[in-house]
């Protein structure tokens, strides 16, 4: 194999992403909209693939874990009982002279503005949740909020969850859905958004395990990254300090990346205490505690909370898999090769099937094959029979397809095809009667 001559930036992330249509420009043609951003084919596919492996390996595998859908606007009542609307805000200042807003605790002490050296307001809180109102006309009885995280409709769920499944504890919920913020300085693409993804798991313990259940979800969720490719290397654990915890924490771990721009938040993992059921058994009236067959008491249970977003990690995976090599060409010489080394079952597009060329003779096996195994249902399967063959293998290299097919004239002799790896560039003869086989063997 040619030699990584590997630098990644966001930039060539953005170009990549827009380029091959995994991200684009929310309201592109009108000059877009701030911090929005609209997934195209591949990505709603690397997107998928993330969600569903989260899925499979927190819920499907797992005999403690069920999973929840709850709705994106709920009763006001419970932003009140959970702290949002008096703790959930962050320090504004805004340019004396341009007026762009800031978060002051991203600036250092007696900063001047970062855009125009201008002066800067004293700080202001702002709270970060989005406003709404339901029915025809808006009034304050009528006012909601976008939840800002998945975690409450966990929490209010509680007792329902646990009457209709009979969990013991130690258990846990999971949800995965959308959630918004409305963030004074989104940026970095799709690292920090004002409407996001979430995958959440609420598990819920003994008081007095959860130190212990802590520290194993904190090595779970990082070994899962690590798991799908991800550079041991390029992750860490960094313990929040006691002037960084949230209100409701006992103790939050973040689980880091090394993103071009420096160390950053992929998933946080804290240890909620008991502090959101016994809010919204205060607040609410209803008791969402759990009896102890074994003591014969009833306790609130401690909540340790995994939480990471489906847009980070779905950006996180696409940086870490980022390769340029010098790589031969054909007709002497060498030229930039880019690839995306990505996780077989992170692949948008797990195998292309590709005629040598357009001659009328190649097509009908070519489609054959590309049919029989796109009907399979089990993968995602492209056809290209545009530009030349040099060429399309650098495309479907740079969306990180693991496995290029191609038919050529031999195969309608000894019905066989060459199939080309992505990583190591080799190639390997292969009966057509094999390929859903090798297939298997090769992305699962």
């Amino acid at each position: 194999m040619a030699d990584s001559t590997t630098q990644v930036t966001l930039d060539k992330i953005v170009s990549l992403s827009k380029r091959r249509g995994f991200i684009f420009q929310n309201s592109e043609i009108y000059g877009g909209l701030g911090s929005t951003w609209d997934y195209g084919p591949l990505g709603v596919e690397l997107k998928r693939n993330i969600k569903e492996l989260w899925w499979r390996d927190n819920v499907m595998k797992r005999d403690d874990l069920v999973g929840l859908d709850a709705a994106i606007l709920m009763n006001t009542k419970v932003w009140e009982a959970s702290g949002h609307l008096d703790n959930f805000s962050d320090p504004l200042v805004e340019c004396r002279l341009c007026h762009h807003r800031f978060r002051a605790d991203h600036l250092e002490a007696n900063a001047s503005c970062p855009d125009c050296a201008g002066e800067l307001t004293e700080p202001q809180q702002f709270n970060l949740m989005f406003k709404s109102h339901t029915g025809p006309v808006e009034s304050s009885g009528g006012l909601v909020y976008f939840r800002p995280e998945t975690a409450q409709g966990i929490f209010v769920n509680f007792l329902n969850v646990l009457n209709a499944t009979r969990r013991k504890l130690p258990f846990g919920i999971a949800q995965i859905g959308k959630s918004f913020r409305n963030e004074i300085t989104p940026g970095n693409f799709v690292f920090r958004t004002r409407e996001f993804e979430q995958m959440e798991i609420e598990y819920f313990v003994k008081p007095g395990t959860d130190e212990e259940w802590h520290n194993h979800w904190l090595e779970k969720r990082r070994d899962w990254y690590m798991q799908y490719g991800i550079d041991p290397n390029h992750i860490r654990i960094r313990r929040h300090g006691e002037d960084e915890l949230s209100h409701y924490a006992k103790a939050t771990s973040d689980i880091e990346y090394l993103f071009p721009w420096g160390w950053g938040e992929l998933e946080g993992v804290a240890n909620r205490t008991d502090f959101d059921l016994r809010r919204h058994s205060e607040h609410s009236g209803t008791r969402l505690d759990y009896f102890d067959e074994a003591s014969g008491e009833r306790i609130t249970p401690y909540i340790i909370e995994p939480s990471g977003g489906v847009d980070r990690a779905a950006l996180t995976f696409m940086i870490d898999a980022y390769q340029e090599q010098e790589a031969p060409k054909a007709t002497g010489g060498s030229e930039k090769r880019v690839f995306l080394k990505l996780h077989p079952k992170l692949a948008p597009i797990k195998a292309a099937i590709l005629p040598l060329s357009r001659n009328p003779e190649l097509t009908p096996l070519a489609k054959e094959v590309y049919f029989e195994l796109l009907q399979l249902g089990r993968w995602a399967i492209e056809y290209d029979d545009s530009q030349s063959i040099g060429r399309r293998y650098r495309r479907f290299d740079e969306i990180g397809t693991p496995l290029c097919i191609t038919v050529d004239f031999e195969s309608m002799n000894d019905q066989s095809v060459t199939i080309r790896y992505r990583d190591t560039m080799n190639q390997e003869r292969v009966a057509i009667a094999e390929l859903e086989a090798r297939l298997t063997q090769q992305i699962g």
